[in-house]
């Protein structure tokens, strides 16, 4: 790896992709580990610092969350964060003690001591604290730079270790400053350079797909939507004619995706691409199935058994490229011991079978969603595609909660048709994460004209979000939704009730299913 990393170890905390995101929005490549992760693979990426994250476990427990403690003779600058600061302290030989009153929300932060974590930042400051334990006695060698009027050690150095901690989380919006606390560690404490932009990251990866591809040949499942296309131009870019994409029609589609799809990369790009239809295969392995974990089993599944079928043809050709992102891989913590329970499987991730014939290429791995579409502007491709909002890869087949049948299919996605269309007439199609519509497994009764109707129930989803990880539902404006609703209702037969989703990420999610 080539490039400057700043590693994050993640104890549990519900901050820890915050960290990795502040990190990058400073140009410096980040990566999450979890805290057990091997001494061995964290000297494979040779990071030039590292980050401890917070957690919602106490040092002093006995089965305490702790790091393979050989990171701390890597002579480079770790920065604790919460859970981190205090495990430093115990680490070291210093205290750690419950509170009486856990400390929560907002204090002002009081700089004791001049430091390079603090410098440019005014004497005090407002941060955001989030915890039940406290540093009460510091080891040798640190010394105190910070405190809050609850917290007397809020913050502390040791420039022996190459140390630093801060008892509030820089990482979250209400540490107004904390993006700057965040870019002093990287540059004046660790020495980043602060290179990793779009640009970097395309010469990087074209460069390491042409070293690991050579002269075989790749074959990528274009959806048409702006992880595979990026995924796309990189790989043309790299290899050129090696590259041939595959455009499954799994039945389970958009309105009129397909014609839009063939329409921009056979005629715009100059990609070759290969249409197949499938919806017969995918909705026959469906049939029946409601749970949504094995829909998207079966649909990975189906989608690779296509692949294979469809590289035969095209002689040999050993690999597949999909356009997995960062979010799909992280591991999540689960500090007291037990499995971290699964909220669902991503398509690319969780559907592939155990015996895959072709080596996967995924070059945007390490990226979050945002990074792609900078990366989607560096290589030229259409804003219309740059900000068109995520779509599932198992498509619509979890936005119809329960069975999935051609009837059903054709409701949604008039529906749906029918909702992008308004957002964007509205204007507010760049500035919502996802806008679409989900077909509930339920009727109500109606009155349409002088007759009774027991018609099905839409629900309309739209939310603003940063990357997908957390996610606020959209304030729409009254007189949009109920043009969304009217239209839905007069338009589409079969439908007879339009409801709106006022949840957020978290607790629920941003899809249905």
């Amino acid at each position: 790896m080539n490039k400057e990393t700043c590693l994050v170890l993640d104890f549990g905390s519900q901050y820890t992709q915050l960290i990795a995101r502040r990190v990058r929005e400073k140009k410096v490549f980040s990566i999450v580990y979890p805290y057990h992760v091997s001494f061995e693979k964290i000297r494979e990426v040779r990071p030039k610092a590292i980050i401890l994250s917070g957690s919602p476990a106490n040092v002093y427990e006995r089965h305490a969350p702790i790091p393979d403690k050989r990171i701390f003779s890597l002579g480079i600058p770790i920065l604790g964060i919460c859970y981190g600061l205090q495990l430093i302290s115990h680490l070291f030989g210093g205290k750690v003690k419950k509170v009486r009153l856990r400390e929560y929300g907002y204090a002002e932060f009081l700089v004791k001591r001049d430091s390079e974590l603090f410098r440019g930042l005014p004497k005090r400051f407002p941060c955001w604290m989030s915890h039940g334990d406290q540093v009460t006695k510091l080891p040798l060698s640190f010394e105190r730079i910070g405190q809050t009027s609850s917290s007397p050690i809020a913050a502390f150095r040791s420039t022996a270790f190459q140390m630093h901690g801060v008892q509030f989380h820089p990482e979250v919006v209400q540490t107004p400053l904390g993006h700057k606390i965040i870019g002093n560690f990287l540059f004046r404490i660790s020495k980043f350079r602060g290179d990793w932009t779009p640009r970097s990251f395309i010469s990087e990866t074209i460069e390491s797909l042409q070293k690991r591809i050579g002269k075989s040949r790749v074959i990528l499942g274009l959806s048409g939507g702006v992880d595979s296309s990026v995924v796309a131009l990189l790989l043309h870019k790299a290899i050129g004619k090696q590259l041939t994409c595959i455009f499954v029609d799994n039945g389970l589609l958009r309105f009129k995706e397909r014609e839009k799809v063939e329409k921009v990369f056979r005629g715009y790009f100059k990609i070759d691409l290969r249409v197949v239809d499938a919806s017969k295969q995918f909705l026959r392995a469906l049939r029946g199935v409601a749970d949504p974990e094995r829909k998207r089993k079966i649909i990975g599944h189906t989608f690779i058994e296509v692949f294979e079928h469809e590289t035969k043809k095209l002689g040999k050709v050993p690999f597949l490229a999909q356009g997995t992102l960062y979010p799909d891989r992280i591991e999540s913590v689960s500090v007291y011991g037990g499995p971290t329970s699964t909220i669902k499987s991503h398509h690319n991730v969780g559907g592939l079978p155990k015996q895959m014939k072709l080596a996967l290429v995924e070059p945007l791995q390490d990226l979050f969603k945002d990074e792609v579409r900078k990366v989607g502007k560096a290589l030229g491709l259409p804003d219309e595609l740059i900000s068109r909002q995520p779509f599932p890869g198992p498509g619509l087949a979890v936005r119809i909660i329960g069975d999935i049948t051609e009837e059903r299919l054709k409701l949604l996605r008039e529906a749906d048709s029918i909702v992008i269309d308004e957002i964007k007439k509205a204007g507010l199609y760049q500035k919502i994460w996802q806008s679409f519509a989900v077909l509930l497994p339920v009727k109500s009764v109606g009155v349409m004209g002088d007759e009774r109707t027991y018609e099905n129930v839409v629900a309309v989803r739209a939310v603003i979000s940063q990357d997908g990880m957390t996610a606020d539902w959209a304030r729409l404006p009254g007189e949009l939704l109920a043009r969304i609703s009217n239209r839905i209702i007069n338009e589409v037969r079969g439908i007879n009730r339009v409801c709106y989703d006022v949840s957020s990420k978290p607790p629920a999610t941003i899809e249905w299913e």
